[in-house]
Protein backbone atom coordinates (compact mmCIF):
# COMPACT_ATOMS: atom_id res chain seq x y z
CA UNK A 1 0.00 0.00 0.00
CA UNK A 2 1.29 3.60 -0.83
CA UNK A 3 1.54 6.59 1.58
CA UNK A 4 -0.60 9.21 1.12
CA UNK A 5 -0.14 13.23 1.62
CA UNK A 6 -2.02 14.62 4.28
CA UNK A 7 -3.63 16.72 1.15
CA UNK A 8 -4.01 12.79 -0.22
CA UNK A 9 -5.96 11.78 3.03
CA UNK A 10 -8.19 14.77 3.57
CA UNK A 11 -9.32 14.66 -0.52
CA UNK A 12 -8.94 10.96 -1.10
CA UNK A 13 -11.04 9.93 2.19
CA UNK A 14 -14.63 9.04 2.61
CA UNK A 15 -16.94 12.58 3.06
CA UNK A 16 -20.24 13.07 3.03
CA UNK A 17 -19.96 14.56 -1.02
CA UNK A 18 -18.46 11.72 -1.90
CA UNK A 19 -21.01 9.43 -0.22
CA UNK A 20 -24.06 11.35 -1.58
CA UNK A 21 -22.71 11.23 -5.01
CA UNK A 22 -21.83 7.76 -4.95
CA UNK A 23 -25.60 6.93 -3.97
CA UNK A 24 -26.85 9.31 -6.69
CA UNK A 25 -24.67 8.13 -8.94
CA UNK A 26 -25.67 4.26 -8.58
CA UNK A 27 -28.99 5.02 -8.24
CA UNK A 28 -29.25 6.88 -11.61
CA UNK A 29 -27.35 4.35 -13.29
CA UNK A 30 -28.02 0.73 -12.14
CA UNK A 31 -31.03 1.10 -8.88
CA UNK A 32 -33.99 -0.36 -11.07
CA UNK A 33 -37.46 1.14 -10.37
CA UNK A 34 -37.88 0.87 -6.29
CA UNK A 35 -35.16 3.04 -5.37
CA UNK A 36 -36.64 6.15 -4.38
CA UNK A 37 -33.44 8.53 -4.86
CA UNK A 38 -34.75 11.46 -2.82
CA UNK A 39 -30.99 11.96 -1.91
CA UNK A 40 -28.71 14.08 -4.61
CA UNK A 41 -29.16 17.52 -5.92
CA UNK A 42 -30.02 16.19 -10.00
CA UNK A 43 -32.48 18.08 -11.41
CA UNK A 44 -35.61 17.18 -12.86
CA UNK A 45 -35.28 16.12 -16.54
CA UNK A 46 -38.30 18.93 -17.36
CA UNK A 47 -39.78 17.95 -20.89
CA UNK A 48 -39.49 21.42 -22.67
CA UNK A 49 -36.22 22.66 -20.83
CA UNK A 50 -34.55 18.73 -21.89
CA UNK A 51 -36.55 19.22 -25.90
CA UNK A 52 -34.80 22.99 -25.80
CA UNK A 53 -31.10 21.79 -25.49
CA UNK A 54 -32.17 19.09 -28.08
CA UNK A 55 -32.69 21.79 -30.23
CA UNK A 56 -30.20 23.82 -29.49
CA UNK A 57 -27.88 20.83 -30.40
CA UNK A 58 -29.51 20.64 -33.84
CA UNK A 59 -28.58 23.89 -34.37
CA UNK A 60 -25.03 23.54 -33.65
CA UNK A 61 -24.85 20.42 -35.69
CA UNK A 62 -26.48 22.54 -38.70
CA UNK A 63 -24.22 25.09 -38.28
CA UNK A 64 -20.81 22.80 -38.70
CA UNK A 65 -18.41 25.30 -37.21
CA UNK A 66 -20.15 26.13 -34.10
CA UNK A 67 -20.28 22.19 -32.93
CA UNK A 68 -16.36 21.70 -33.83
CA UNK A 69 -15.20 24.49 -32.17
CA UNK A 70 -16.97 23.45 -29.00
CA UNK A 71 -15.88 20.26 -29.33
CA UNK A 72 -12.71 20.39 -30.81
CA UNK A 73 -10.81 23.54 -29.22
CA UNK A 74 -9.48 24.70 -26.11
CA UNK A 75 -11.17 28.42 -24.79
CA UNK A 76 -8.97 30.38 -22.93
CA UNK A 77 -8.84 29.58 -18.81
CA UNK A 78 -11.29 32.35 -17.96
CA UNK A 79 -13.67 31.46 -20.60
CA UNK A 80 -15.30 31.21 -23.99
CA UNK A 81 -15.07 35.72 -24.88
CA UNK A 82 -18.28 35.12 -26.91
CA UNK A 83 -20.43 33.85 -23.69
CA UNK A 84 -18.97 35.68 -21.52
CA UNK A 85 -19.77 38.76 -23.23
CA UNK A 86 -23.14 37.64 -24.10
CA UNK A 87 -23.52 36.74 -19.79
CA UNK A 88 -21.90 40.85 -18.93
CA UNK A 89 -24.65 41.76 -21.47
CA UNK A 90 -27.41 40.11 -20.07
CA UNK A 91 -26.34 41.12 -16.50
CA UNK A 92 -25.87 44.67 -17.11
CA UNK A 93 -29.72 45.03 -18.89
CA UNK A 94 -31.22 43.16 -16.23
CA UNK A 95 -29.84 43.50 -13.04
CA UNK A 96 -28.26 46.97 -13.86
CA UNK A 97 -24.62 45.79 -12.63
CA UNK A 98 -21.83 47.41 -13.68
CA UNK A 99 -19.59 44.47 -14.37
CA UNK A 100 -17.15 44.07 -17.67
CA UNK A 101 -15.56 40.91 -19.07
CA UNK A 102 -13.06 40.84 -16.77
CA UNK A 103 -14.94 40.38 -13.47
CA UNK A 104 -16.39 37.50 -14.98
CA UNK A 105 -14.20 33.71 -15.02
CA UNK A 106 -15.60 30.54 -15.61
CA UNK A 107 -15.15 26.97 -14.12
CA UNK A 108 -15.73 23.59 -14.76
CA UNK A 109 -18.68 23.70 -12.19
CA UNK A 110 -19.58 25.69 -8.68
CA UNK A 111 -17.96 23.08 -6.90
CA UNK A 112 -14.69 23.91 -8.54
CA UNK A 113 -15.57 27.48 -8.10
CA UNK A 114 -15.76 27.13 -4.11
CA UNK A 115 -12.71 25.19 -4.39
CA UNK A 116 -10.61 27.65 -5.67
CA UNK A 117 -12.29 30.56 -3.69
CA UNK A 118 -12.02 28.91 -0.95
CA UNK A 119 -8.40 28.61 -0.86
CA UNK A 120 -7.91 31.03 -2.69
CA UNK A 121 -9.04 33.45 0.22
CA UNK A 122 -8.99 31.35 3.33
CA UNK A 123 -5.65 29.28 4.47
CA UNK A 124 -2.37 29.94 5.94
CA UNK A 125 -2.03 33.54 5.27
CA UNK A 126 1.70 35.03 3.65
CA UNK A 127 2.38 36.91 7.38
CA UNK A 128 1.78 33.04 8.87
CA UNK A 129 -1.98 34.08 10.00
CA UNK A 130 -4.69 31.04 9.39
CA UNK A 131 -7.85 32.45 8.36
CA UNK A 132 -11.02 30.88 7.92
CA UNK A 133 -14.44 31.54 6.31
CA UNK A 134 -16.82 32.50 7.96
CA UNK A 135 -20.55 30.63 7.32
CA UNK A 136 -23.41 32.72 9.09
CA UNK A 137 -26.32 30.31 9.15
CA UNK A 138 -26.28 26.36 9.49
CA UNK A 139 -26.75 24.03 8.35
CA UNK A 140 -24.58 24.96 5.00
CA UNK A 141 -23.93 23.09 1.62
CA UNK A 142 -22.31 19.70 2.39
CA UNK A 143 -20.04 20.07 -0.96
CA UNK A 144 -18.26 22.95 1.12
CA UNK A 145 -17.75 20.75 4.08
CA UNK A 146 -14.30 18.76 3.06
CA UNK A 147 -12.92 21.00 0.55
CA UNK A 148 -9.61 22.03 2.65
CA UNK A 149 -6.35 20.75 1.95
CA UNK A 150 -4.78 21.42 5.51
CA UNK A 151 -6.68 22.43 7.94
CA UNK A 152 -10.42 23.62 8.83
CA UNK A 153 -11.34 26.43 7.00
CA UNK A 154 -15.02 26.96 8.36
CA UNK A 155 -16.33 28.91 11.11
CA UNK A 156 -19.80 28.26 11.36
CA UNK A 157 -22.50 29.98 13.35
CA UNK A 158 -25.88 28.69 15.02
CA UNK A 159 -29.08 29.86 13.45
CA UNK A 160 -31.77 31.38 15.45
CA UNK A 161 -35.16 28.84 14.83
CA UNK A 162 -38.14 30.28 14.05
CA UNK A 163 -41.42 28.50 14.30
CA UNK A 164 -43.85 29.89 11.30
CA UNK A 165 -46.67 27.05 11.35
CA UNK A 166 -47.60 24.26 13.46
CA UNK A 167 -45.64 22.18 11.35
CA UNK A 168 -43.19 24.55 10.10
CA UNK A 169 -39.95 27.14 10.88
CA UNK A 170 -37.24 28.92 9.35
CA UNK A 171 -33.84 29.39 9.86
CA UNK A 172 -32.57 33.46 10.65
CA UNK A 173 -29.20 34.72 10.81
CA UNK A 174 -28.62 35.71 14.48
CA UNK A 175 -26.93 38.90 14.04
CA UNK A 176 -27.36 39.77 17.84
CA UNK A 177 -24.04 36.62 18.54
CA UNK A 178 -22.76 37.01 14.96
CA UNK A 179 -18.59 38.25 15.22
CA UNK A 180 -16.03 38.66 12.65
CA UNK A 181 -13.08 38.26 14.46
CA UNK A 182 -9.63 39.58 12.47
CA UNK A 183 -9.03 35.61 11.51
CA UNK A 184 -11.89 35.25 9.38
CA UNK A 185 -11.32 35.96 5.41
CA UNK A 186 -14.60 35.59 4.02
CA UNK A 187 -18.07 35.22 5.13
CA UNK A 188 -20.43 32.87 2.50
CA UNK A 189 -24.14 31.46 1.80
CA UNK A 190 -26.02 29.80 -0.19
CA UNK A 191 -29.39 31.40 -1.46
CA UNK A 192 -31.44 29.54 -1.64
CA UNK A 193 -29.97 27.65 1.33
CA UNK A 194 -28.88 24.17 0.04
CA UNK A 195 -29.94 22.34 1.76
CA UNK A 196 -32.88 24.04 3.60
CA UNK A 197 -34.30 25.58 0.72
CA UNK A 198 -34.08 28.89 2.72
CA UNK A 199 -33.93 32.16 1.20
CA UNK A 200 -32.16 34.92 3.04
CA UNK A 201 -33.86 38.11 2.82
CA UNK A 202 -33.03 41.61 0.97
CA UNK A 203 -32.21 42.41 4.22
CA UNK A 204 -29.74 39.73 5.67
CA UNK A 205 -28.20 40.26 3.11
CA UNK A 206 -27.50 43.99 3.00
CA UNK A 207 -26.63 43.41 6.71
CA UNK A 208 -24.02 40.63 5.87
CA UNK A 209 -22.45 42.78 2.95
CA UNK A 210 -22.17 45.22 5.54
CA UNK A 211 -20.38 43.42 8.10
CA UNK A 212 -17.84 42.25 4.93
CA UNK A 213 -17.45 45.30 3.74
CA UNK A 214 -16.69 46.76 7.38
CA UNK A 215 -13.65 44.58 7.31
CA UNK A 216 -12.63 44.56 4.17
CA UNK A 217 -13.47 41.15 3.45
CA UNK A 218 -15.73 39.93 0.67
CA UNK A 219 -19.48 38.31 1.07
CA UNK A 220 -19.58 35.20 -1.62
CA UNK A 221 -23.24 33.89 -2.09
CA UNK A 222 -23.52 30.87 -3.95
CA UNK A 223 -26.51 31.47 -6.16
CA UNK A 224 -26.67 27.92 -7.94
CA UNK A 225 -30.58 27.75 -7.57
CA UNK A 226 -31.15 31.83 -7.49
CA UNK A 227 -31.68 34.73 -9.94
CA UNK A 228 -31.42 35.99 -12.76
CA UNK A 229 -31.19 31.93 -13.56
CA UNK A 230 -32.29 29.33 -13.04
CA UNK A 231 -34.53 31.65 -10.92
CA UNK A 232 -35.59 28.44 -8.37
CA UNK A 233 -36.87 30.87 -5.73
CA UNK A 234 -40.40 30.82 -4.26
CA UNK A 235 -40.28 34.39 -2.59
CA UNK A 236 -39.11 37.50 -3.11
CA UNK A 237 -35.28 37.93 -3.37
CA UNK A 238 -33.30 41.03 -5.61
CA UNK A 239 -30.26 39.53 -6.83
CA UNK A 240 -27.12 41.84 -5.84
CA UNK A 241 -23.79 42.59 -6.51
CA UNK A 242 -20.63 44.94 -5.83
CA UNK A 243 -17.17 44.86 -5.67
CA UNK A 244 -17.09 43.46 -2.59
CA UNK A 245 -19.18 40.60 -3.08
CA UNK A 246 -18.32 37.11 -4.80
CA UNK A 247 -21.39 35.68 -6.83
CA UNK A 248 -21.49 31.91 -8.26
CA UNK A 249 -23.82 31.02 -11.23
CA UNK A 250 -24.63 27.99 -12.53
CA UNK A 251 -26.09 26.23 -15.57
CA UNK A 252 -26.51 22.58 -13.88
CA UNK A 253 -29.87 23.40 -12.11
CA UNK A 254 -30.78 25.21 -15.13
CA UNK A 255 -30.81 21.38 -16.48
CA UNK A 256 -27.16 21.35 -17.83
CA UNK A 257 -25.55 19.48 -14.75
CA UNK A 258 -23.13 17.59 -17.02
CA UNK A 259 -21.67 20.22 -18.90
CA UNK A 260 -20.10 21.32 -15.57
CA UNK A 261 -20.18 25.41 -16.32
CA UNK A 262 -19.64 27.28 -12.96
CA UNK A 263 -19.75 31.06 -13.29
CA UNK A 264 -17.49 33.41 -11.06
CA UNK A 265 -18.56 37.26 -10.66
CA UNK A 266 -15.95 39.19 -8.86
CA UNK A 267 -13.81 41.91 -8.39
CA UNK A 268 -11.16 42.07 -11.64
CA UNK A 269 -8.46 40.98 -9.20
CA UNK A 270 -10.52 37.79 -7.96
CA UNK A 271 -11.78 36.89 -11.16
CA UNK A 272 -8.03 36.83 -13.19
CA UNK A 273 -6.86 34.99 -9.92
CA UNK A 274 -9.65 32.27 -10.70
CA UNK A 275 -9.10 32.19 -13.92
CA UNK A 276 -4.99 31.23 -13.33
CA UNK A 277 -6.30 28.12 -11.13
CA UNK A 278 -8.08 27.04 -13.85
CA UNK A 279 -5.46 27.15 -16.35
CA UNK A 280 -3.32 25.51 -13.97
CA UNK A 281 -5.48 23.01 -12.29
CA UNK A 282 -7.04 22.02 -15.60
CA UNK A 283 -5.93 24.38 -18.67
CA UNK A 284 -9.36 25.50 -19.65
CA UNK A 285 -12.80 24.64 -18.58
CA UNK A 286 -15.84 22.74 -20.65
CA UNK A 287 -16.69 24.42 -23.82
CA UNK A 288 -20.57 22.98 -24.58
CA UNK A 289 -22.53 24.32 -21.99
CA UNK A 290 -20.96 27.96 -22.87
CA UNK A 291 -21.62 27.31 -26.65
CA UNK A 292 -25.39 25.72 -25.86
CA UNK A 293 -26.00 28.40 -23.79
CA UNK A 294 -24.20 31.54 -24.95
CA UNK A 295 -27.52 33.16 -28.03
CA UNK A 296 -29.61 32.09 -24.89
CA UNK A 297 -28.34 35.03 -23.10
CA UNK A 298 -28.18 37.03 -26.02
CA UNK A 299 -31.82 36.82 -26.67
CA UNK A 300 -32.69 36.41 -23.00
CA UNK A 301 -34.20 33.30 -23.75
CA UNK A 302 -32.04 32.15 -20.66
CA UNK A 303 -34.96 34.31 -18.21
CA UNK A 304 -37.95 33.02 -19.88
CA UNK A 305 -37.24 30.01 -19.48
CA UNK A 306 -36.38 30.06 -15.99
CA UNK A 307 -38.84 32.48 -14.82
CA UNK A 308 -41.99 30.51 -16.95
CA UNK A 309 -40.82 26.93 -17.04
CA UNK A 310 -38.25 25.87 -14.41
CA UNK A 311 -39.44 27.82 -11.70
CA UNK A 312 -43.22 26.45 -11.72
CA UNK A 313 -42.29 23.53 -12.18
CA UNK A 314 -40.15 23.49 -9.01
CA UNK A 315 -43.07 25.25 -7.24
CA UNK A 316 -45.72 22.65 -8.11
CA UNK A 317 -42.68 19.55 -7.01
CA UNK A 318 -42.55 21.73 -3.87
CA UNK A 319 -46.16 22.21 -3.00
CA UNK A 320 -46.99 18.38 -3.66
CA UNK A 321 -43.72 17.40 -1.56
CA UNK A 322 -45.19 19.34 1.05
CA UNK A 323 -48.83 18.08 0.96
CA UNK A 324 -47.68 14.46 1.06
CA UNK A 325 -46.07 15.19 4.09
CA UNK A 326 -48.81 16.59 6.19
CA UNK A 327 -51.23 13.71 5.02
CA UNK A 328 -48.07 11.18 5.44
CA UNK A 329 -47.03 12.28 9.03
CA UNK A 330 -50.16 14.07 10.31
CA UNK A 331 -50.18 13.91 14.44
CA UNK A 332 -48.69 10.45 14.65
CA UNK A 333 -45.07 12.43 15.74
CA UNK A 334 -43.45 15.61 16.47
CA UNK A 335 -42.09 16.94 13.33
CA UNK A 336 -41.29 20.56 10.90
CA UNK A 337 -40.57 21.26 7.45
CA UNK A 338 -38.07 24.54 7.16
CA UNK A 339 -40.13 26.45 5.13
CA UNK A 340 -39.89 26.10 0.99
CA UNK A 341 -38.84 29.24 -0.18
CA UNK A 342 -36.32 27.80 -2.88
CA UNK A 343 -34.03 24.87 -4.47
CA UNK A 344 -35.13 21.31 -4.63
CA UNK A 345 -35.09 20.16 -1.14
CA UNK A 346 -37.40 19.81 2.38
CA UNK A 347 -35.55 20.06 4.87
CA UNK A 348 -36.78 17.71 7.66
CA UNK A 349 -36.90 18.53 11.44
CA UNK A 350 -37.85 15.40 14.30
CA UNK A 351 -37.51 16.91 17.60
CA UNK A 352 -35.85 14.46 20.33
CA UNK A 353 -35.43 11.51 17.59
CA UNK A 354 -34.53 8.69 19.71
CA UNK A 355 -32.46 7.51 16.90
CA UNK A 356 -29.80 9.89 14.79
CA UNK A 357 -30.59 11.16 11.50
CA UNK A 358 -27.30 8.79 10.45
CA UNK A 359 -29.17 5.87 11.44
CA UNK A 360 -32.28 7.11 9.88
CA UNK A 361 -30.43 7.11 6.63
CA UNK A 362 -28.94 3.60 7.26
CA UNK A 363 -32.79 2.39 7.60
CA UNK A 364 -34.14 4.32 5.28
CA UNK A 365 -31.43 2.69 2.67
CA UNK A 366 -32.28 -0.66 3.55
CA UNK A 367 -35.86 0.10 2.67
CA UNK A 368 -34.55 1.64 -0.99
CA UNK A 369 -34.96 5.29 0.63
CA UNK A 370 -32.07 7.23 0.10
CA UNK A 371 -31.77 10.81 1.48
CA UNK A 372 -29.54 12.62 3.52
CA UNK A 373 -28.21 12.50 7.03
CA UNK A 374 -28.64 16.14 8.72
CA UNK A 375 -25.96 16.30 10.59
CA UNK A 376 -23.20 16.30 7.25
CA UNK A 377 -24.68 19.67 6.87
CA UNK A 378 -23.62 21.34 10.20
CA UNK A 379 -19.84 21.55 9.66
CA UNK A 380 -17.62 24.50 10.86
CA UNK A 381 -19.49 24.41 14.31
CA UNK A 382 -17.66 24.51 17.85
CA UNK A 383 -17.02 20.97 18.74
CA UNK A 384 -18.21 21.90 22.47
CA UNK A 385 -21.81 22.53 21.28
CA UNK A 386 -24.49 20.19 22.58
CA UNK A 387 -26.55 20.37 20.37
CA UNK A 388 -28.87 17.90 19.41
CA UNK A 389 -30.84 19.21 16.59
CA UNK A 390 -27.81 18.60 14.52
CA UNK A 391 -28.70 14.87 14.68
CA UNK A 392 -32.74 15.25 14.01
CA UNK A 393 -32.86 16.63 10.55
CA UNK A 394 -32.99 15.20 7.07
CA UNK A 395 -32.73 16.33 3.20
CA UNK A 396 -34.68 14.97 0.87
CA UNK A 397 -35.49 15.89 -2.96
CA UNK A 398 -38.04 16.54 -4.71
CA UNK A 399 -37.69 16.69 -8.07
CA UNK A 400 -38.38 13.16 -8.65
CA UNK A 401 -41.87 11.45 -9.92
CA UNK A 402 -45.05 11.99 -7.93
CA UNK A 403 -45.01 8.36 -7.36
CA UNK A 404 -41.78 8.02 -5.88
CA UNK A 405 -41.52 11.07 -3.82
CA UNK A 406 -44.62 10.12 -1.87
CA UNK A 407 -43.33 6.32 -1.52
CA UNK A 408 -40.28 7.84 0.01
CA UNK A 409 -41.99 9.80 2.35
CA UNK A 410 -44.40 7.44 3.75
CA UNK A 411 -41.54 5.25 4.17
CA UNK A 412 -39.52 7.96 6.30
CA UNK A 413 -42.95 8.20 8.33
CA UNK A 414 -43.14 4.67 8.98
CA UNK A 415 -39.41 4.42 10.10
CA UNK A 416 -39.59 7.52 12.09
CA UNK A 417 -42.88 6.24 14.12
CA UNK A 418 -40.39 2.95 14.45
CA UNK A 419 -38.45 4.54 15.70
CA UNK A 420 -40.59 6.51 17.97
CA UNK A 421 -41.64 2.50 19.08
CA UNK A 422 -38.72 1.06 20.16
CA UNK A 423 -37.54 4.34 22.22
Amino acid sequence: MFQFSHMGLRLGGPSGISELMDDLGHALSSGGPDIKMLGGGQPAHIPAIDQRWRERLREMLENGEEIDKAFGNYDPPRGNPQFIAALVGLLRRECGWDIASENIAITAGGQTAFFFLFHLLAGEMPDGTYKKILLPLVPEYIGYANQSVRGDLFRAHPPRIEFTGPHEFKYRVDFDTLEVGDDIAAICVSRPTNPTGNVLTDEEIARLAALAKAHNIPLIIDNAYGAPFPNIIFTEATPIWDDHMILTLSLSKLGLPGTRTGIVIANTQVAAAIANMSAIVGLANPNIGQAIVRPMLESGEILALSNDVVRPYYIEKSQYAQKCVEETFGDRFRYYVHRSEGALFLWLWFPDLPIKSKVLYERLKQRGVLIISGHYFFFGLDGSLAWPHRHECLRMTFTMSAGVVADGIRIIGEEVEKAWCEG
